[in-house]
């Protein structure tokens, strides 16, 4: 990329990461989806990551007993951040295709990345891969995306209703769970290194870039 500017206005060289973290639900596919419409960046979706149903290495929820698929344990963390190393790297990277509906990964996708383009790292547990993405030089800049809590209930109902990715007492009870908990969810990924900001303030920021 050269050396510009981030969104937060800091100096970067060859950093070409956007990480768009945030509550389920929270816009941030629907952020992505818009930036790769208008600059045709690639994005890298860190859910493709989640662990199928069976690994062994998943944890479970005691409270509603099942999957706990809202717990970092449950993705891949190590191989998120290796495939996205290896994009912005060598500009194409093959990446697992995950079902939510079938718990399990179906397929495979290959990304590729323009030698002047952000590279958009989407996903719940994307906050986590922030420091380590610092560390190597790559991250270009960190958002936490979020709306209130009753409002990201009901855009992350619909969706997944409509996606029929469970059964919808289930989707119903882990909303409810992750309404309670998204106060504290935003603070963590802050504490990560995500900005908190709203999808329609964060666009306009991120299109600049394009423009540079």
């Amino acid at each position: 990329m050269g050396e510009t500017s981030d969104p937060a206005g800091d100096t970067v060289g060859q950093d070409r990461v956007v990480v768009l973290a945030g509550p389920s639900g929270a816009g941030k596919s629907r952020l992505a989806a818009r930036l790769q419409d208008a600059h045709g960046w690639p994005i890298l979706r860190l859910d493709d990551f989640y662990r199928d149903e069976d690994d062994p290495l998943v944890p479970r929820s005691e409270q509603l007993g099942i999957v706990d698929w809202d717990h970092p344990d449950s993705w891949n963390r190590v191989a998120a951040l290796d495939a996205l190393a290896t994009l912005a790297t060598t500009g194409r990277v093959t990446t697992p295709v995950y079902d939510l509906s079938a718990s399990r990964a179906v397929g495979t996708a290959e990304l590729t990345a323009e030698p002047h383009d952000l590279i958009l790292a989407e996903g719940i547990f994307a906050a986590d891969i922030i420091p380590d993405l610092r560390l190597r030089g790559l991250l270009a800049g960190a958002f936490c995306v979020h709306h209130r809590p009753g409002v990201t209930f009901v855009r992350r109902l619909v969706r997944d209703l409509s996606e029929r990715r469970k059964p919808p007492l289930t989707l119903v009870r882990r909303g409810l769970a992750l309404m309670r908990e998204e106060p504290a969810l935003v603070r963590r990924q802050q504490d990560l290194g995500a900005e908190p900001a709203r999808a329609r303030h964060l666009e306009p920021r991120l299109s600049a870039l394009a423009r540079r």
